[in-house]
């Protein structure tokens, strides 16, 4: 038999590609600096394995609501709620395996073919492959590197149209690091609110920031919320990327539909790892605040690294654990400069086109490593340099 069709549409996330070629070249006896996972490198809480434990012991091993443990929804409303300064209950929330089920779900409940997705590019790539699997059609909404990696509010306004269903936002951004700032939100808001469409943002790295105010989130402005579906989980916050447990908190109208899709993919999330997720947002924040710390550290070495690396010009990312450094200047195009670094140099990083067509001219760096590693990186990647700086003369 022949695969159906939309398998064609679908893509992969290139991280995971490329770890394997890394891993291979480990396996032949090289040296290789992981930067190109976005999994922090921190173990999970010990309250949080501890809550998991008990769970086990205690028969969570069932089968529980399809939207998730009443009990962990409930804290979750109450974490959103004071967060984003909204108020939202129990009845707004959904729990699924990690967060992509939010992005699937939500698409493959609102989208027709045709329909139009504005989302952001350099952006996650499962965006774009969700949206051509429904067969809707993708807009490319360019970040701005000399607006932090933000949005061109003029563009913004010229991507909309009468078919425009749907807007991605992503603030701490995966792959730049950058934030929105709440006044381009605020016009985003303006100019959004009275159409059709809906807001699926994306929160997932909410909690890792370095500014000393929280990411705004669209969802808080007047007659947004009923238009927004938040998109959050544990993974980057409590290291859990393993435990697959996150949320959307979304319109009641929207609940019932993701109900449906989730108890025909995957009846419900584990409930020992709904227990262990209550612990975690009920629980201490003190390994949470030390991550951050320990990440606001590698971002400031590593930068100042590679902005010392000739061809290379790095901004400070305000928050997630990225680096996005603009490697024009070497006059190597990203993907073959990823390959070189990999191979010739034992750093394994994405390519920036791996994030789509405004990706390229750029590289992915994941800080979520040591600090001597970070280190050995930027070391191997400079003395490389040479190498592009002699052939560049000649």
């Amino acid at each position: 038999m022949r695969l159906a069709e939309r398998m064609q549409k679908i893509e992969v996330e290139s991280a995971f590609d490329v770890l394997v070629k890394a891993k291979a070249l480990e396996a032949a006896g090289r040296s290789v600096i992981h930067l190109e996972i976005g999994e922090p490198d921190f173990e999970t809480p010990h309250s949080v394995v501890a809550a998991a434990k008990t769970a086990l012991d205690e028969g969570w091993t069932h089968y529980g609501p399809t939207q998730g443990l009443p009990e962990l929804r409930e804290v979750i409303a109450s974490y959103v709620s004071q967060t984003r300064g909204i108020t939202v209950g129990p009845q707004h929330v959904c729990v699924v395996p990690g967060g992509k089920p939010i992005m699937f779900f939500t698409m493959l409940a609102l989208l027709e073919a045709g329909d139009e997705v504005i989302y952001p590019d350099p952006g996650f790539p499962i965006y774009r492959s969700m949206i051509r699997f429904l067969d809707a059609t993708p807009v490319p909404l360019p970040l701005v590197e000399s607006r932090g990696f933000s949005i061109d509010l003029d563009y913004f306004k010229s991507c909309i149209t009468d078919r425009t269903k749907m807007l991605i936002l992503n603030s701490p951004q995966n792959p730049t690091g950058g934030l929105i700032p709440e006044n381009d939100i605020r016009e985003i808001a303006e100019l959004v609110r009275e159409r059709d469409l809906i807001v699926l943002s994306d929160e997932i790295y909410s909690r890792i920031y370095y500014s000393d105010s929280p990411p705004f989130s669209i969802a808080s402005l007047p007659g947004m919320l009923d238009k927004t579906v938040l998109l959050d989980g544990f993974s980057k916050t409590y290291a859990m990327t393993g435990w697959r447990l996150g949320y959307g908190v979304m319109p009641e109208w929207l609940v019932d539909a993701v109900n449906k899709l989730m108890v025909n993919s995957n009846s419900c999330t584990a409930s020992f790892t709904q227990r262990a997720g209550l612990t975690a947002l009920s629980g201490p924040q003190d390994d949470v605040e030390r991550m951050v710390a320990e990440f606001r550290r590698r971002r400031d070495v590593f930068c100042a690294a590679l902005n010392e690396i000739p061809g290379f010009r790095c901004v400070l990312p305000g928050g997630a654990f990225y680096a996005f450094p603009n490697i024009q200047a070497t006059g190597i195009p990203s993907r073959r400069l990823a390959d070189m670094l990999l191979e010739d140099a034992g750093v394994s990083c994405l390519s920036g086109t791996a994030f789509g067509d405004h990706g390229d001219g750029y590289i992915r760096f994941s800080y979520a490593n040591s600090l001597e590693n970070l280190l050995e990186g930027a070391h191997r990647i400079k003395e490389l340099s040479r190498r592009w700086t002699s052939s560049t003369k000649d």
